[in-house]
């Protein structure tokens, strides 16, 4: 009877160890996408995140040595109901700092996530102390506790990854797994530790603990917002964090909308026209053909609404990997408005499951104030909208394209720097049509000069005649883009003389004009100079190392 129960409770002690496991390796998963939606380059962001706490985990088991056999229950106890509030608020205090005192951030930051990696070493040696009196030796003590916390890791990521944002906001999510480590602690004092004379202090620290992170759960969501809001100038009318990205929009008294991605301004309302009108026509105009069109990127249909006013256009494809991007343009009443309802406009088939084909959803939206279409407008130009990766559309699309439009974000981490990559481009030179034209938005090339050059030295190492343009936009500053087309079929000298001979554009164009085309083309002494000769490659990103060093500089 006595070896039944100890078998028990040593499978419970199991259980425990699985709770543990996998709230501790969603608690990195957690504070890595806050510190990578706070500053960008999310790599780099969970690389750092997951490295200070394998760090500190092993503090943690070194510290875990002066704690007495006597003590080893109190002190798993208390450290796990520590981890809990700090788990659970964590989020939130980042947030709040990142906020209000940007300059302390860091020590909040990385503050946090040692104090958890230690905290997360320290209940390993502590359980595996525990579970000496149901293991036989030493190795089918180690052989429990670490199974048992390494499937705890793989289950805790998938929940993270498939299951919890299905139901909450990411500063929920914190909370749940904290409720999920107070129930651990909870099962860990009822089978082991019930046996002392603190019964009742334990269950106060455990009331209060459920408590405080209920209160905190109930009020998550208003106190992110607020400070969130502080970090903008404008009022923030919608904020969201998806599976890809954060998104915000903003709106200023004027009426004026910005939207930021990650912290960094995507456009506003004021002169994204400059951006949008400059990225779409000048390839437009030079195109042999304008029936087939590709846009990479561009979730936000302000692309699709320039390229929409040239009526001999059949057929446009829209790539964004976030369908809460592209939901957002189709139906926020603000934005939607803003990009002429460029979403919904024209007959639309969205894409879903993967861009796989399976799912496909044709739908027209009835949108507040839109005229109603006669018969001849009727024929309006069949747009897919696909959410997926770009490089994994062109790996698998199909026909060619008369004009593709590469509407990125910087290339300012390493998955978005391998949009700008030899190989991404020659992939792309099987889907241009033999007259078609590219253009890439290319950052700047007065802050990340280095960085502009190294685009256009990339699209031509795979074949491309690439020549580059600028303009200024207000709200990025100095601002670039390459337009491009196979070398084999014309030369520099022959892309700018057409850009340089466009003589008319849609009437409806807010800003440019073919004098501002032909002057674009104009850059400063020394703008186009370079002594560096090396491109961008899957295992060589050197666009982002330029582009990080020109805009810290």
């Amino acid at each position: 009877m006595a070896d039944t129960r100890k078998g028990g409770r040593g499978w419970i002690l199991g259980i425990i160890i699985f709770m543990m496991g996998g709230c501790g390796l969603a608690y990195e998963y957690t504070f890595s996408k806050i510190a990578a939606d706070l500053l960008g380059n999310s790599v780099q962001q969970w690389a750092i995140v997951i490295a200070i706490m394998l760090f500190c985990m092993g503090m943690g088991a070194e510290i875990q040595r002066l704690v007495s056999n006597k003590r080893v229950i109190s002190f798993l106890l208390g450290s796990q109901l520590l981890l809990a509030l700090l788990g659970g608020f964590g989020p939130l205090l980042m947030l709040w700092s990142f906020a209000h005192f940007p300059i302390h951030f860091g020590l909040v930051y990385y503050g946090l996530v040692s104090v958890i990696g230690t905290l997360i070493g320290f209940e390993i040696p502590l359980i595996t102390r525990i579970n000496e009196d149901y293991s036989e030796d030493i190795r089918a003590n180690l052989a429990r506790v670490l199974k048992m916390d390494y499937i705890g890791a793989l289950v805790g990521a998938l929940f993270w990854i498939f299951v919890l944002p299905v139901f909450f906001s990411l500063h929920e999510i914190s909370y749940v797994l904290a409720m999920i480590t107070v129930a651990s602690t909870l099962l860990c004092w009822f089978f082991f530790g019930r046996g002392g004379k603190s019964a009742m202090p334990v269950l106060a620290c455990l009331g209060l603990t459920v408590a405080m992170l209920g209160f905190g759960m109930s009020r998550s969501d208003r106190w992110s917002f607020a400070a969130e809001q502080a970090l903008y100038m404008d009022k923030v009318i919608f904020s969201t964090t998806t599976k890809y990205q954060h998104i915000v929009l903003t709106e200023s008294r004027a009426g004026h909308l910005r939207c930021y991605i990650n912290g960094h301004i995507q456009f506003s309302s004021t002169d994204e026209a400059i951006y949008h009108e400059n990225l779409v026509h000048p390839a437009m105009q030079l195109a042999g053909s304008r029936k087939r069109i590709l846009v990479l990127g561009g979730g936000d249909g302000m692309a699709v609404r320039e390229i929409l006013k040239y009526p001999e256009v059949q057929e446009i494809v829209l790539v964004d990997l976030d369908p809460e991007m592209t939901r957002l343009a189709a139906e926020h009443p603000i934005l939607s408005e803003l990009n002429g309802h460029s979403l919904s406009n024209a007959k639309v088939t969205l894409v879903e499951n993967q861009g796989r084909g399976e799912g496909e959803q044709t739908y027209q939206l009835e949108l507040p104030n839109q005229r109603r279409m006669t018969a001849p407008e009727l024929e309006m130009p069949q747009l897919t909208i696909i959410n997926l990766d770009a490089s994994s559309y062109v790996n698998s699309a199909a026909g060619m394209f008369d004009v593709i439009i590469l509407d990125f974000p910087d290339p300012s981490s390493p998955d978005l720097a391998k949009l700008y990559s030899a190989h991404f481009y020659g992939a792309l030179k099987g889907k241009l049509a033999a007259d078609g034209i590219m253009v890439q938005q290319s950052t700047s090339p007065y802050r990340a000069k280095e960085a502009f050059l190294c685009i256009g030295r990339t699209m031509e190492s795979v074949g491309y005649t690439a020549v580059p343009y600028h303009d200024h936009v207000p709200s990025f500053g100095e601002w670039g883009w390459w337009i491009a087309s196979h070398s084999s079929q014309i030369s520099m000298d022959s892309i700018k003389q057409a850009m340089r001979s466009v003589h008319k554009l849609p009437a409806d164009t807010r800003y440019l004009t073919p004098a501002l085309i032909s002057n674009s083309l104009d850059f400063g002494k020394g703008a186009l100079e370079t002594e560096y000769r090396d491109v961008t490659t899957i295992s060589h990103s050197a666009v982002l190392e330029y582009y990080l060093q020109g805009w810290k500089e």
